[in-house]
């Protein structure tokens, strides 16, 4: 059976009520629950949560799928605290170790002192700008993807703590322009590609033997 802990940092914050997160956050819990082969954990970080508690979720799990608007071109702050909070509590409790660096030779293998090798992780993002904004020459972002710009330290983030990425899904236009009900349709054909797909499903089975 593989363990999904899903992570909705969708924030209560000012103008926004983290709704779209939520929504998707739910259909990710709905998906796996409708499938025998899947167990699912929660965190939503708006909610009351206990740092070891967290932590044994991250220990537990097979794949994280973290949720999560951008604000401010970075996460929302109580996603940031969250973050900081557990993982600063994980240290040599499951998340990571070291920084993997040691003594006699300190220049090299930086990041690699995570205690997560084998788990994997995905990542959804929501914005108000337009995909175009991250494509088109001239535009804002200058044709640097979410991946490659806003969230590359978050990746590299959960690289140091020893997990692999999964392909995410970006989801774009929030504010002015959403239309939830395509976004669900093609978040779960993308849930079914990624999870689903035998290879892949092999692949993450065999890890939890």
């Amino acid at each position: 059976m593989t363990k999904i802990f899903i992570i909705n940092g969708g924030q209560k914050f000012g103008h926004s009520g983290g709704k779209f997160n939520k929504t998707i956050s739910l259909a990710t819990a709905d998906f796996f629950s409708e499938l025998t082969e899947f167990e699912v954990k929660t965190t939503n970080i708006n909610d009351n949560y206990n740092p070891e508690e967290e932590v044994a979720k991250y220990v537990w799990a097979d794949v994280v799928i973290y949720h999560t608007p951008i604000w401010w071109f970075q996460l929302p702050h109580g996603f940031k605290k969250y973050i900081d909070v557990v993982f600063t509590e994980g240290h040599k409790k499951g998340i990571y170790i070291n920084d993997g660096r040691k003594a006699d030779n300190p220049t090299r293998n930086y990041g690699t002192g995570g205690m997560l090798h084998g788990r994997k992780y995905m990542v959804t993002s929501s914005w108000n700008a337009p995909k175009e904004a991250f494509t088109l020459p001239g535009e804002f972002f200058m044709q640097t993807s979410v991946d490659d710009g806003p969230l590359f330290g978050f990746h590299r983030m959960n690289a140091f703590i020893g997990m692999e990425r999964l392909g995410g899904m970006h989801f774009h236009d929030i504010e002015k322009n959403a239309n939830v009900e395509r976004d669900l349709e093609l978040y779960r054909l993308h849930l079914t590609q990624t999870f689903l797909n035998t290879e892949i499903y092999e692949h993450l089975s065999n890890s939890n033997t």
